[in-house]
């Protein structure tokens, strides 16, 4: 008898352990898992069919991309996206969806990890990723992130001397999350409210609903996607073809000079 309890025990710990790897259940709190890895099981789900990009285009994502005309920025050889944001900033956590999904078309992201939004802030807790202490990996761009502060506003990351200057050069204001794409092309703030798309549900319900073509997620998200595919095509020599050859991406990439 007491083996059957052993047993049972070790079976409950296990679903537990399965549970909290990909939250699943809609009455979960979201926050429990800010700085928990994202499971590959997640992962996999971000990475969207091309007929269902095709089919979504833009979206309903936001076109409002400012064109530059300075040098290409490089590092290693590799043109350089530039992301700075925070993770207590609701702006930012809509903007990571479509980044992650876009950026894992040319390479591939480690230690990767859950993060929402500040609860007090608009859009309460919303659930999303944070790029602090993750790696990016790819043959085709750089990426730097600078995710400056906690989701309760402690100070976590600063950026250097020369990100400091791009981000202020472009973006006096200071608005975040800002997006620049090797000196060619940056936008500022999200490309759809997060809100609308976010709110109430957790990573998994969103991560699904991404294939659902007419729901508002993909509508958003894949749209946002798409179009930062588009921006990265245009820097970094249309490289793969795999992705850059789609015709929705070539497009939007051919409307991007005159957003």
């Amino acid at each position: 008898m007491y083996l059957y309890i052993i047993v049972a025990l070790v079976i409950v710990v296990a679903v537990a352990a399965l549970v909290l790897s990909v939250p699943k259940a809609s009455g979960t709190k979201l926050t429990s898992y800010d700085g928990q890895l994202v499971p590959s099981s997640l992962l996999s789900m971000l990475s969207i069919p091309n007929n269902v990009s095709s089919t979504v285009g833009i979206g309903v994502a936001s076109k409002e991309i400012m064109p530059l005309s300075g040098p290409v920025l490089r590092i290693n050889g590799k043109p350089e996206i530039l992301y700075i944001g925070a993770d207590y900033c609701p702006f930012c956590a809509a903007e990571r969806w479509p980044m992650v999904i876009a950026l894992m078309r040319f390479g591939t992201f480690t230690d990767l990890k859950y993060m929402t939004s500040d609860p007090n802030d608009y859009a309460p807790s919303s659930p999303t990723f944070t790029f602090y202490n993750s790696t990016y990996m790819s043959q085709y761009i750089s990426f730097v992130s600078v995710e400056e502060t906690t989701n309760n506003r402690s100070v976590l990351q600063q950026p250097n001397a020369s990100e400091l200057y791009l981000f202020s050069k472009y973006n006096p204001s200071g608005e975040i999350p800002f997006i620049l794409f090797a000196n060619r092309t940056f936008w500022n703030s999200a490309s759809y409210d997060p809100e609308s798309v976010l709110d109430g549900k957790n990573w998994t319900q969103i991560a699904t609903l991404l294939k659902n073509t007419s729901s508002v997620q993909s509508q958003a998200i894949v749209g946002a996607a798409n179009l930062m595919t588009a921006q990265i095509c245009a820097i970094d020599n249309n490289t793969p073809s795999s992705v850059c050859s789609q015709q929705y991406v070539k497009k939007l990439e051919n409307s991007i000079g005159q957003a």
